[in-house]
């Protein structure tokens, strides 16, 4: 028979996430510094940032898995591998990618049913809206310098919530090196909403609006600059539903002409 794992270390904050909502919180003995712990949850050693890891500390924990998510972070995960520690590496970047992870994830804990039921209410948080022709034209920001644009689940939750991927042919693009726009394609883009979230600092709405040439777009015109968290819109795993209902406020107010 398998043997479950029991020493867990998560690398990535959706993965601590996801562990803790299905009750396989007492399996997780390692976090990351990106993942808020719940209040009523057990603290654990935070040994990692995103693109760091503290592999002293880990090798400390004994993990009989560590999971990491993301290219970012495949450097650590190969010298935990050459280490001899098991490693599961995820890399989703849609949200079928999403489910998919997190019902390996559920597996994994031995956690089938509760994954399952969550994963349920996932997907009925998130269905799309019901639009007319007319969606407002979003532009969201993942980084600042240089521009990066929105990862492949971000564009799917825009759409979903009622607006217009201002780059959805961007979105195939797994690499954020891939993802990167110029301030002259988005001022042609004239977005109607600007969306950022700049991974892991917070968003200078006045230094958006300020740069050279977009004070003509229509977002700055009308001031609709959003921060929206890094935890709730760049963490693939259950939270994506917090920055959907926050996106779903933001682009319905836009819609209204509020």
């Amino acid at each position: 028979m398998n043997r479950l794992p029991q020493r867990i270390v998560c690398l990535s904050a959706e993965a601590a996430d996801w562990l803790w909502r299905i009750g396989a919180w007492g399996n997780v003995v390692g976090v990351t510094a990106f993942f808020t712990m719940p209040p009523e949850a057990p603290t654990r050693p935070r040994v990692s940032g995103f693109s760091t890891a503290r592999l002293k500390e880990i090798e400390a924990l004994n993990p009989d898995l560590v999971i990491t998510f993301s290219d970012v972070q495949a450097d650590f995960a190969a010298e935990l591998i050459k280490h001899g520690f098991p490693v599961l590496a995820t890399n989703q970047r849609t949200l079928a990618e999403t489910e998919a992870t997190l019902s390996q994830l559920g597996r994994v804990a031995g956690r089938e049913a509760e994954s399952e039921r969550l994963l349920a209410e996932f997907r009925e948080h998130l269905t799309p809206v019901a639009t007319g022709a007319n969606r407002p034209r979003v532009y969201f920001e993942e980084w600042d310098d240089p521009l990066i644009s929105g990862i492949g689940w971000v564009g799917e939750i825009i759409e979903h919530a009622g607006g217009a991927d201002i780059f959805p042919e961007l979105r195939k693009h797994r690499a954020a090196r891939e993802r990167v726009v110029t301030s002259e394609q988005v001022c042609r883009a004239n977005p109607e909403i600007i969306l950022a979230s700049w991974c892991g600092k917070p968003v200078q709405t006045a230094a958006i609006s300020s740069r050279a040439g977009w004070a003509e777009i229509a977002a700055v015109r009308a001031k609709r600059i959003f921060e929206i968290l890094g935890e709730d819109i760049l963490q693939p795993g259950f939270r994506l539903v917090k920055g959907y209902e926050r996106l779903k406020e933001i682009i319905g107010i836009n819609k209204l002409g509020g």
